[in-house]
C-alpha cells in the first residue's frame, strides 16, 4: 500500500515528495473531486492525505467517503501555514472523540 497527497500548495506536495509520497496540487472543488475519484479507483493507495483547506471545500463529500469506505484511509493534514486551530479547539475535538469533558 502506498500513500498519496492531494494538496492546495506545492510546498506541502514537495515536502512530502521528499519523503517518497507522490501527490498532486489542486485549487478547486472540481479538481479535488476528480483527484479523489482517481485515488479511490487505485487499489494501491491505502492512505490519502488531503490538506485541511481542501477538505473545507467539500466537507460533506470527504466525510461521506470516510464513513462509507474502509480504504483508503483519509487523513486531513495542515499545510505549511499550520492548521490555525487553537488549543481549545483541539481539546474540544479530543473530548468529543472520547466522550469525556475536559
Amino acid at each position: 500500500m502506498k500513500l498519496f497527497v492531494i494538496s492546495d500548495n506545492t510546498d506541502t506536495k514537495m515536502g512530502l515528495r521528499l519523503c517518497g509520497i507522490e501527490g498532486v496540487v489542486v485549487d478547486s472543488e472540481d479538481q479535488l473531486r476528480t483527484e479523489v475519484e482517481k485515488c479511490l479507483a487505485d487499489p494501491e493507495i491505502g492512505v490519502l492525505l488531503i490538506t485541511e483547506k481542501l477538505v473545507k471545500l467539500a466537507p460533506a463529500y470527504i466525510n461521506g467517503i470516510k464513513l462509507g469506505r474502509s480504504l483508503p484511509l483519509i487523513a486531513e493534514i495542515p499545510d505549511r501555514h499550520g492548521a490555525g486551530r487553537t488549543k481549545e479547539a483541539i481539546s474540544a475535538y479530543i473530548s468529543e472523540a472520547i466522550g469525556v469533558k475536559l
